[in-house]
């Protein structure tokens, strides 16, 4: 974005063979920043986003090897009956290493590479964990399918419950910790940009098809240090696929997906350029209570960052509160972190965290929550995405 929201391309387009690597002479989980990213390269054969296309479903709920980079991306706000609040993170990524489905019949033959971030809030007790994974597309390992809808590591998966993927099973766990949720959702999907084609730089092809769940009731379990709770709320899915990168003059980005009390939700994503200017392609989405869908511009949107906080880990100043409003909508929001540390150092460093909100919409009083994503703090993301 999702992540996610588009929005954590690089990563995977940075990663290719140095993932390979690193499964030879690591353990699938860690837990720390292990993996020097190498420049991002687009290389030539991978398919371009050039222009909108129909969306089909389940079919593109699925994996496009023809694109050099895809992600699966699920965020949520959860309570516990005894009132606590969590937030989560699981996130699948695909990275082609070549275009299409290898040839080759070995067992472990791969050109396609996964990896996948889990993450957990807990509010009361001021704690926020993360963990990674990485697999190659091979024995079974890790994978994308259709027939049935499923994407998994190891473990870790996204099982389809019904047959458009819009209800559908999470599980992740690592020792003590983990998640198994059902998500539903709620309103049909969402293609952002123009029909599903967003942009991420002024160069053609410089996109991604982007599709989203906005508002998925959600329920089932977390495991919290040995700890079972029975937890139910609202997540968010982003998918996107492309063979891109970021501008040339940028440096990471913001993006916010908030769901408001009154049945609106509110996509919203700004590149940043290294100067502080904001790339013009930067942009979102409002979907209404009815499930509407309304394409939202940067000259609509007004962001004012409120307060910062500093990752004693990494060092990284980044924006910890804001004020954001939508004129056009009546939209006008206060939303700070329901925790300041939520900084997720894997691989890669960036902040993922569950967010909470008040204001007002349509001119009523409104609250909400949701998940913000701040990358190129830590350093910049030019280069590696």
């Amino acid at each position: 974005m999702t992540a996610r929201r588009w929005l954590l391309v690089a990563v995977l387009a940075a990663v290719g063979l140095a993932v390979v690597a690193l499964l030879n002479r690591r353990p699938a989980e860690q837990a720390a920043p292990a993996l020097e990213l190498a420049p991002a390269r687009q290389q030539p054969g991978f398919a371009r986003a050039l222009e909108p296309v129909a969306v089909e479903l389940p079919d593109d709920h699925g994996p496009h090897p023809a694109y050099q980079t895809e992600w699966w991306y699920y965020t949520g706000n959860l309570d516990s009956a005894d009132g606590r609040h969590f937030g989560y993170q699981l996130t699948f990524f695909r990275r082609g290493l070549a275009p299409g489905v290898t040839e080759r019949t070995a067992a472990m033959a791969a050109n396609q590479i996964y990896f996948a971030h889990l993450a957990l809030t807990d509010v009361s007790g001021g704690q926020h964990r993360a963990w990674e994974r990485f697999s190659r597309g091979a024995a079974g390992l890790a994978g994308a399918q259709v027939e049935p809808l499923r994407i998994w590591l190891e473990d870790w998966s996204m099982e389809a419950l019904n047959s458009d993927g819009s209800h559908i099973r999470l599980q992740a766990r690592v020792g003590d910790n983990g998640l198994d949720l059902e998500l539903r959702s709620l309103k049909p999907l969402v293609l952002h940009g123009d029909q599903g084609l967003s942009p991420k730089g002024a160069e053609p092809g410089n996109a991604s098809y982007y599709v989203s769940y906005t508002r998925m009731e959600s329920s089932g379990e977390l495991w919290l240090n040995g700890e079972t709770l029975l937890v139910s709320g609202a997540s968010w899915f982003d998918h996107e696929w492309s063979t891109s990168a970021l501008g040339p003059q940028a440096v990471g980005w913001d993006w916010f997906s908030l769901q408001l009390g009154d049945g609106r939700e509110l996509m919203y994503f700004q590149i940043r350029r290294e100067d502080g200017s904001l790339e013009p392609v930067s942009g979102g989405t409002l979907v209404e209570a009815d499930g509407r869908q309304r394409r939202i511009s940067p000259a609509e949107v007004e962001i004012e960052v409120l307060e910062q906080w500093t990752s004693p880990a990494s060092g990284a100043t980044y924006p910890s509160r804001w004020r954001l409003a939508l004129p056009s909508a009546g939209i006008r929001l206060m939303i700070e972190p329901w925790l300041s540390d939520q900084e997720m150092g894997l691989s890669f460093t960036y902040w993922e965290g569950a967010v909470r909100f008040a204001g007002e919409s349509g001119g009523n009083a409104v609250d909400g929550v949701g998940f913000i994503e701040l990358t190129g703090y830590a350093e910049s993301m030019q280069g590696t995405f």
